[in-house]
């Protein structure tokens, strides 16, 4: 199987070339290549980069079939230009096994679309009491290379000092939603001047920068690695900052409706806007905004989380935290990063493919765009205007909160090891040519 990218533009950098891919290798780079029995693509201006890799997804399967499935989160994940991605434990059951574990990797090969690394619990029900049987799922043979409770916080820190001692001789990494619970309860928004006008139950930001500090702490004794989920404060930017400079390995993400939006967006009450942690003031989407710039914060994770329509269309209060991200995570970053000159798309490639895939160690993921290298790529054009609309995305639900918005840049084609899975805005199955 062969393709030929015709015109594109390397990280964005001028002269445009051809690159030619073989066998799932790129294979050429160069002018007016011959394209044999290539199958053609004209992606003259477009942007080419290795394909994106998230470390936070949430595909629903098994349990929650009604919301996502490992098919359509593939699929969804594939014309977001991403190549692999984390599906996180939080399933039912909880993916505390290695036969759950297992049967996720096993599913995410038979799709074919994304290369699908299944995330095992921390804790054994994701209960914080018990540690689960990593050792197991590390060996299996979805070879589980990071755990994490997301949804709920590993808030015992004595489990978290054994999981991160475990996690140390294993050679895994513990992701840890950082949300100390007895500051949470029933909160449903920033704790701030908004959440208090629209009588919003507050969540500080001590919630999350306390937990931060913590397991900083906790990493730096047990001589482990430890990253954390959705970093979503100016404060947590902060303590990575300090973190570092203690020479402690910690790592964080941010993700795009972090980048982009403000709490501003909770007046109309409408449940599609919340999310865990919750939308932040303007001054922590521009400290986050600074950080992933600067390094601070290592990469761009969508914490892609689909819900039923009942789980949303309710009482703020009641609804179901999350939102959509796969599909329109590039276009977010382009818009917060690139635009502003915050990003180069070279800065893009490392913050959506490069950095991520080295914080799990995947070794075919994040590679450079050079002869002999894999071919997971991703073509960008950089002045694709469109425009929001759920019922259209490839995932089962429409909980995104960017429904109407328009953005000026998208992904026009993925390809996972040579092979094209998405190209203009649909998905092609493992049997097309």
């Amino acid at each position: 199987m062969s393709v030929l990218l015709r015109g594109v533009l390397v990280y964005g950098e001028q002269p445009a070339t051809d690159v030619l891919i073989d066998d799932g290798l790129i294979a050429a780079i160069g002018t007016d290549l011959d394209a044999g029995d290539a199958e053609v693509v004209d992606a003259s201006g477009q942007i080419l980069l290795p394909g994106f890799v998230d470390l936070h997804t949430h595909l629903r399967e098994p349990g929650r079939e009604d919301t996502e499935t490992i098919e359509s989160g593939s699929a969804a994940a594939a014309l977001g230009g991403y190549t692999a991605v984390f599906a996180m434990a939080n399933t039912d059951p909880v993916a505390d096994s290695v036969v759950i574990t297992d049967h996720v990797w096993r599913r995410g090969q038979e799709v074919g679309l994304v290369d699908v690394h299944p995330v095992g619990a921390v804790t054994v029900g994701l209960g914080g009491k018990q540690l689960a049987e990593m050792a197991t799922m590390a060996s299996g043979i979805g070879k589980v290379k990071m755990f994490s409770d997301d949804g709920k916080c590993v808030d015992d820190p004595l489990i978290m000092r054994r999981a991160l001692e475990y996690s140390s001789s294993l050679g895994v990494l513990i992701a840890q939603h950082a949300e100390e619970p007895r500051l949470t309860v029933g909160a449903v928004a920033h704790e701030g001047p908004t959440a208090a006008r629209l009588g919003l139950a507050g969540w500080p930001r001590a919630a999350e920068e306390s937990i931060v500090a913590r397991d900083a702490l906790l990493a730096r004794d047990a001589g482990a690695r430890v990253h954390i989920c959705h970093a979503s404060t100016a404060g947590t930017v902060e303590l990575l900052k300090w973190a570092r400079g203690q020479g402690i390995s910690i790592s964080a993400e941010v993700t795009p409706h972090h980048l982009l939006l403000d709490d501003s967006r909770l007046e109309t009450y409408d449940a599609v806007n919340k999310v865990n942690p919750p939308l932040r003031e303007a001054s922590d989407v521009e400290a986050l905004r600074k950080g992933l710039a600067d390094g601070t914060v290592d990469c761009v994770a969508t914490d892609h989380a689909p819900h039923a329509e009942q789980d949303k269309c309710c009482e703020f209060s009641q609804a179901r935290p999350g939102m959509l991200g796969l599909e329109t995570a590039l276009s977010i970053v382009a818009q917060t990063m690139v635009e502003p000159g915050l990003l180069d798309w070279r800065g893009v490639a490392r913050v959506m493919s490069e950095r991520p895939a080295a914080i799990v160690g995947l070794a075919d993921q994040g590679r450079p765009i050079e002869i002999g290298e894999i071919a997971n790529l991703t073509l960008v054009d950089p002045d694709a205007s469109w425009t929001v609309e759920g019922k259209k995305f490839a995932s089962i639900s429409e909980n995104t909160p960017f429904e109407t918005m328009s953005f000026a840049a998208r992904v026009t084609t993925t390809l996972l090891r040579g092979r094209i899975t998405a190209r203009d805005g649909a998905v092609r199955a493992t049997t097309e040519a």
